[in-house]
């Protein structure tokens, strides 16, 4: 085992794979696009090489299916396990990282007249898409995921409103 420094992306895979009980990289990537990818997104490339970090960190175990493709199957190890809850139970602050290409955009001289009505628009249809998830499976989901789907409403919300001021100001 070596000394790997842990991120958030490390985090993710060691949380998706304690949430499915053993995972193939390629399943971990699927779960991620189905759940956390629309407040956390991670490339594909960076799963696979995160959970090569984390077996060689002794933090995951790993067992090849036999036969067929030999795929890698994880599950966390005690260690891993460990890690994740220490870091679960951390409650520091950590500044968000706004990642708005819109944004940026305007930042450097985009026209808000061509930009806005295409943000607001987009913005509105996510709205929806996790006011209707909302309203259909909300009851299903754990606390944690509610309030992660909760907060998506809520920026999406901000989002609108910040798109339309920006519609209606002066040039």
């Amino acid at each position: 085992m070596s000394e790997v420094r842990l991120t958030t992306p490390s985090f993710l895979v060691l949380g998706i794979i304690d949430h499915l009980g053993e995972a193939s990289p390629y399943d971990v990537k699927v779960e991620a696009a189905r759940t956390v990818a629309p407040f956390w997104s991670m490339p594909h490339a960076q799963v696979y090489a995160q959970c090569d970090r984390l077996l060689e960190a002794g933090l995951l175990s790993e067992v090849r299916q036999s036969g067929g493709r030999n795929r890698r199957l994880m599950k966390l190890t005690e260690e891993g396990a460990a890690a994740l809850r220490s870091w679960l139970a951390d409650s520091s602050f950590v500044p968000v990282e706004a990642r708005e290409r819109g944004i940026l955009k305007l930042w450097f001289g985009a026209s808000p007249r061509v930009h806005a009505p295409v943000q607001v628009e987009e913005h509105r249809r996510t709205l929806g898409e996790y006011e209707e998830l909302a309203e259909g499976v909300g009851e299903l989901l754990t606390r944690g995921q509610r309030e992660a789907l909760e907060f998506g409403i809520r920026y999406e919300r901000m989002m609108v409103d910040f798109w339309q001021w920006v519609e209606t100001r002066e040039p």
